[in-house]
């Protein structure tokens, strides 16, 4: 990944995915998760405060070892057993129908191979089990959309690999969750080419 992969972009993302407006958004995506719980793109483990009490242990897919440092305070604090459990979401190291749900927060953009990632999100969940998604990606208005699509190479290049114009709810039905809840909705306050959201859960059958 270089440097700027390694060492600056963890803390960028650090910095703005800690942002204070965002805990009302991860506080509505982890509610309802129990049991068993992946978490892939952990990142700096701002979900954490969040978890539920409902929740027993979560496995954490973090590829960058800056990112699982930089979560440190937050995982002292946890009240939920947490464990670097994996890097890669493409390649999941866990046994078929082991996890009760799944979380994934701003992290389906930039997956590069996202239909093998939400394959084995499915095959790790047990059946009923529940992938907990915000994410962000393609707008509802086309005028937001064209704006994206201009944009999209070189956030891709600037910001490891993410996506724009990646259509959340389209992709998990072909993946064949089935979805049960889902609000899309622009972030107050943000660019709306950066800033179109798809929270909801989805249940693999």
């Amino acid at each position: 990944m270089g440097f700027y992969g390694t060492a600056v972009l963890p803390r960028l993302i650090n910095a703005t995915a800690g942002v204070k407006a965002l805990d009302p958004l991860r506080r509505r995506v982890c509610a309802g998760l129990a049991g068993d719980v992946v978490e892939i793109g952990f990142g700096s483990g701002f979900n954490v405060p969040f978890y539920p009490a409902a929740v027993t242990r979560v496995a954490a897919v973090e590829p960058s070892d800056l990112a699982w440092r930089l979560a440190g305070e937050r995982l002292r604090a946890a009240a939920v057993p947490v464990q670097r459990a994996g890097l890669d979401g493409q390649s999941l190291p866990f046994a078929d129908d082991s996890y009760d749900g799944v979380l994934s927060t701003w992290t389906l953009c930039t997956i590069p191979d996202l239909t093998a990632a939400l394959a084995e999100v499915r095959r790790v969940l047990k059946p009923g089990g529940t992938l907990h998604f915000l994410e962000h990606g393609l707008a509802p208005d086309e005028r937001v959309r064209r704006w994206q699509r201009r944009l999209d190479p070189l956030q891709q290049r600037i910001a490891g690999g993410c996506h724009f114009t990646r259509p959340i709810a389209d992709l998990l039905t072909a993946a064949g969750f089935t979805i049960e809840e889902l609000d899309v909705f622009y972030e107050k306050g943000a660019p709306k080419f950066a800033a179109a959201d798809s929270l909801g859960t989805a249940m693999s059958p």
